[in-house]
């Protein structure tokens, strides 16, 4: 199944009002038409799944007092537009609502579990009526994950967890998430809180093999899915906070080149593939162009 691909990365090449510190929720109080425009573009390159723009309508991006009065509102519309365009395509398309971290992301060090519930509650509140499942990504600690995890239970609507995995110097065949915890332990919660699917997304193409096959002894015949969405950016330091600013993206991830981490991917069992920051609708759509080949390899 084929996601999209960065919407932030995607609305700042489109033109859209885009800065610090509202980062992609910038597009949503200013030009939300950009928005529906990013989402259509990502169905044209192919992508079977759209993930809603919330991931920046979090207090730590938009402010505390704006959330308090607008936050509802904001996930709402971000809601709204993606499932707009998905109604607009010619093939099915399923609309995720990004549930993000939400004191910064690659910073577990800053979750607050006081805070969480009634944050989370407001997004959930403005994406259920719109959304066919929850996409709880770039999380970078457990019990990060568990408390987002947790406010969507009861929604009736399927749950996919994607961590967020350390890309500087990783010790081989030991992947963990940002916080130290081991992918192994990590999937396992995801699994005990009802997620039908464990991705990998935010990291370096690199690591991400280990956290498949980690994530693959752990699921066994169970028939949750694993899925990998890779960054188009180097490695970024253990203290750096992700969204800071337009990383500069590696020259060697052209479409071509994606797609042979794809392949690899998908032979190692991911069933779930597309791409974040940096990744665009030219690597979908490159993608798009050998789903037979990828389906034949995933069924092998």
């Amino acid at each position: 199944m084929l996601l999209d691909g960065g919407m932030g990365r995607q609305l700042a090449r489109m033109g859209a009002p885009f800065r610090q510190p509202e980062w992609s929720a910038l597009a949503l109080l200013e030009a939300p038409e950009t928005v529906r425009a990013a989402h259509e573009a990502f169905i044209a390159a192919g992508a079977e799944v759209i993930t809603t723009n919330s991931y920046a309508v979090v207090p730590f991006h938009i402010g505390d007092d704006r959330f308090a009065a607008r936050g509802l509102e904001l996930a709402d519309l971000s809601g709204r537009l993606a499932r707009q365009a998905a109604a607009t395509a010619p093939a099915p398309v399923r609309v995720a609502g990004s549930l993000p971290p939400l004191f910064g992301s690659y910073r577990p060090d800053l979750f607050e579990p006081d805070r969480a519930p009634e944050i989370a509650r407001t997004l959930v509140e403005g994406l259920a009526p719109h959304i066919d499942l929850w996409l709880v990504e770039t999380q970078s600690s457990i019990r990060e994950m568990a408390a987002a995890a947790r406010s969507v239970s009861g929604t009736g609507k399927p749950l996919w967890v994607s961590y967020t995995i350390e890309d500087e110097h990783p010790e081989p065949g030991t992947p963990r998430l940002r916080s130290g915890e081991p992918v192994e332990t990590a999937v396992q919660a995801a699994l005990d809180l009802g997620a039908e699917a464990v991705l990998f997304n935010c990291s370096q193409p690199e690591v991400m093999g280990d956290a498949i096959l980690a994530a693959d002894q752990i699921i066994g015949e169970a028939p949750a899915r694993i899925g990998v969405y890779a960054n188009a950016f180097p490695p970024q330091p253990e203290d750096a906070t992700a969204n800071e600013g337009l990383s500069e993206l590696r020259a060697d991830l052209d479409p071509d080149r994606y797609l042979g981490w794809i392949r690899r991917w998908v032979g190692l069992g991911a069933s779930l593939v597309g791409g974040c920051c940096g990744i665009g609708p030219e690597h979908i759509a490159r993608i798009r162009t050998a789903l037979p080949e990828l389906a034949a390899a995933s069924n092998r």
